[in-house]
């Protein structure tokens, strides 16, 4: 059984799914912007939400921290650089795919 676990390195713009210490995917993410920078630390997915609406893209997922989250978009010209909220951005087929691996409850490291 995969012990999944998510680590977001802010500085490249990348998500990384990981299984134990293996690097299984990664997928290119857009972070927040310098006003509202995306939180750095421990966390876990604590909902999903398919079809949100508005600009959340196909998925949300939500984190441990209020308001913050990983999830799709529906600017996919956004990914890659620092422009959102605070929130980690992905393709939407990246954040379905990602979503179909890792359960509620998985861990979510964020760092610089």
């Amino acid at each position: 059984m995969p012990e999944y676990r998510i680590i977001i390195d802010l500085s490249d713009h990348m998500l990384y799914l990981l299984d134990g210490d293996q690097v299984v995917q990664g997928y290119p993410v857009a972070i927040g912007k310098l006003a509202t920078e995306t939180p750095n630390g421990e966390f876990t997915i604590i909902n999903k939400q398919e079809n949100p609406g508005g600009p959340f893209g196909v998925l949300w997922m939500g984190l441990s921290k209020p308001h913050y989250g990983i999830h799709g978009t529906n600017d996919p010209s956004s990914i890659g650089k620092s422009v959102s909220h605070g929130c980690i951005r992905m393709y939407n087929d990246d954040v379905v795919d990602l979503s179909s691996k890792v359960p509620v409850g998985t861990r979510v490291t964020i760092r610089p």
